[in-house]
């Protein structure tokens, strides 16, 4: 399955239980990672679980290897690595302190910047 269609099945699997302001995005020019990073926040460190459990659940049923989990215990910020697609299942308070969202959405700007002067 293509990354993708693979950032695709983990919305559909995150919006089934909930995640709140949940975001995507390609990374593939930034970063030879990932190709998406999807960002999801959770109303309490229950629900962290139970999202993060889900996206689990939904790629063992479509056979995608799960790489791994991090952060599960604490479930304040739980990582879920998919190989192509990276998520980051967060409490508000911790996802308005590492402010991913425009930590790659600068590099990103700067990155289409330094294309768009090269053309």
């Amino acid at each position: 399955m293509n990354s993708k269609k693979l950032s695709q099945l983990v919305v559909a699997a995150l919006e089934e239980i909930k995640g709140q302001s949940i975001l995507c995005i390609n990374v593939k020019k930034l970063t030879s990672i990932t190709d998406y990073m999807i960002i999801v926040t959770g109303s309490s460190s229950t629900h962290i679980k139970a999202l993060s459990d889900e996206v689990v659940k939904k790629m063992q049923e479509a056979k995608v290897e799960v790489i791994g989990v991090e952060g599960r215990q604490q479930s304040e910020w739980v990582l879920v690595d998919l190989g192509g697609v990276v998520v980051h299942l967060m409490m508000a308070p911790v996802r308005a302190l590492y402010n991913l969202e425009e930590l790659w959405s600068f590099k990103l700007a700067k990155s289409e910047a330094r294309e768009t002067s090269k053309a």
